[in-house]
């Protein structure tokens, strides 16, 4: 679960991890609940998905990682800019699509139109829009 951008990760192109940015946080695999990975894991492992190596993960899981894209109303323009984003999500095991959805984000009211109901990916489409506003501001 990230909890804080990570700013001196060692990844050789940052901008291109699935939440746009490395992170850090805490662990939600079973029986390692709210344990902080060291950095070496978090870089390993927790901001790239696929983490099967990882002692931590459990060999049962619904999906191994989840990617994110924006998109945006067709009608805008420089005097029209987009006020909802759409958030595009697909959750991944071994390679392959097992889910899909979209979330709507109100930029102007600072709320989100239609979340996620897991915490997990809920959490992390916040930091992929994080990253994505940062990016763009």
């Amino acid at each position: 679960m990230p909890t804080a951008r990570l700013e001196n990760g060692n990844w050789p192109h940052p901008a291109r991890l699935p939440l746009g940015c490395g992170w850090t946080g805490q662990c939600t695999a079973p029986g390692h609940e709210g344990e902080s990975p060291s950095q070496d894991v978090v870089e390993a492992f927790c901001n790239l998905g696929y983490a099967s190596s990882c002692a931590w993960a459990p060999p049962e899981r619904a999906w191994d990682a989840v990617r994110f894209a924006v998109s945006t109303p067709e009608d805008r323009n420089a005097n029209n800019p987009a006020r909802v984003l759409r958030l595009l999500y697909v959750c991944e095991r071994d390679h392959r699509p097992v889910a899909h959805g979209d979330l709507l984000m109100d930029l102007e009211a600072g709320t989100w139109q239609r979340g996620h109901d897991d915490a997990r990916i809920q959490k992390m489409a916040e930091c992929f829009l994080e990253s994505y506003l940062k990016k763009k501001a």
